[in-house]
């Protein structure tokens, strides 16, 4: 059995459409920062934590708990981009059309 690390800096919100963990006191999902230190252009968990003005170690509990829990992410953002194409969202005028694909 797994254990369950104790995460100070991230909750869970209950009422929440999402499983994953939220920065405390923040509108953020963990995810976000996770993103930002992972993506094209990676950020350094110091300069994530000065961009969103929250502690390093609040940074740094947010990457390792976002790599830890690839598997529920994935299915969260895979449930978000199926609701987004059933309501219509993923064609303009939401996205803009230069960012269509071509058919």
């Amino acid at each position: 059995m797994a254990t369950q690390l104790q995460y100070r800096f991230l909750e869970s919100r209950p009422g929440s459409n999402y499983r994953q963990l939220w920065i405390k006191g923040r509108h953020m999902r963990a995810e976000v920062l996770y993103r930002l230190s992972a993506g094209p252009e990676p950020r350094t968990p110091e300069e994530i934590a000065e961009d969103y003005d929250l502690p390093v170690d609040a940074v740094v509990e947010a990457i390792d708990y976002a790599s830890r829990n690839q598997e529920l992410l994935n299915a969260e953002r895979s449930r978000e981009e199926t609701r987004m194409r059933r309501l219509g969202l993923d064609r303009p005028p939401y996205v803009p059309a230069s960012d269509m694909p071509a058919e």
